[in-house]
This record gives C-alpha cells, sequence and structure tokens, in this order.
C-alpha cells in the first residue's frame, strides 16, 4: 500500500462540511490514488444528508 493512498483528517473533515470538494476530490485521484478517492467519495456522502437535516432544523426551529 502507498503511504500517499490515505486521505488526510484535513480533507476528510472538508470533504464532509462541503461534499463538491469531496466529490472533486474523488474524481482526481481515483485512478492513482483508489482508497483515498473512496474516503473522499464516502467523507462526502455522509455529509448531504447531515446537511440536510442541520439545514432543516436551522430553518425551521433557530431562525423561525
Amino acid at each position: 500500500m502507498n503511504n500517499n493512498d490515505k486521505l488526510s483528517r484535513f480533507w476528510f473533515i472538508l470533504s464532509n462540511a462541503l461534499p463538491p470538494i469531496g466529490f472533486f476530490l474523488y474524481f482526481k485521484h481515483r485512478s492513482q490514488y483508489p482508497n483515498k478517492a473512496k474516503s473522499a467519495l464516502q467523507s462526502a456522502a455522509i455529509g448531504i444528508p447531515i446537511a440536510l437535516v442541520g439545514g432543516y432544523i436551522l430553518n425551521n426551529y433557530i431562525l423561525k
């Protein structure tokens, strides 16, 4: 396994907070670093429902 084939914590958290960055990292690294690409895609996929639930709570209960 290549040492560069691991997504850093910074990019993992950023991919989770901003899913388009995770999708970009997936397409950028999918052929050369498949494990890094998979981690970025999983983080982005987890970030989407979190953002939807957070937006719903923010709009309906906090900013009401």
